[in-house]
């Protein structure tokens, strides 16, 4: 009996411990974003070649660290940028936002996501906080973006 009681405390530690290590990997939802900069908006549509699963009109949003990493090129820990997806309606020739399909996030932290060029990437469902949508830890998100090394792994820009 003792011995069970051990078993089951030890279990429950490790698994706080693992959901504890698994929450400091996690990048957070950003709230406030659409207060950021807006640095871009675009439309996919049907035939892009991303259109499964992207599209939609895209709204880019920056945080102040991400906003001086867009004007030169390098980007400090704690940069977010957030890449707010939406469906969209056509109607009477004018296309209008529809539903939010997912707010997408990368968030630079060098130490944390090392493995996926110092970037961790998420996605959250539609308007959820919490329903995460990457599962293999951004590995698939940074397979796209290796294209933009040189950038930082960043495709958007600063307009002027």
């Amino acid at each position: 009996m003792k011995n069970s009681i051990l078993i089951l405390i030890s279990c429950a530690l490790f698994s706080l411990s693992t959901a504890a290590s698994a929450q400091e990997q996690s990048v957070p939802f950003p709230d406030g974003y659409r207060n950021w900069l807006h640095a871009k908006s675009m439309l996919i549509q049907p035939g892009h070649a991303l259109e499964n699963p992207f599209q939609g009109i895209h709204h880019i949003y920056a945080n102040a660290l991400a906003e001086a990493g867009l004007k030169t090129g390098k980007y400090e820990d704690g940069a977010v940028l957030v890449f707010d997806l939406l469906n969209y309606q056509e109607k009477d020739k004018s296309i209008h936002e529809g539903e939010r399909k997912l707010v997408g996030v990368m968030h630079k932290d060098s130490k944390k996501h090392a493995a996926t060029g110092g970037w961790g990437f998420e996605g959250f469902s539609g308007d959820s906080k919490t329903e995460r949508l990457v599962k293999d830890g951004g590995a698939s998100c940074f397979a796209c973006h290796t294209s933009e090394k040189d950038k930082d792994y960043v495709f958007s820009e600063y307009r002027k």
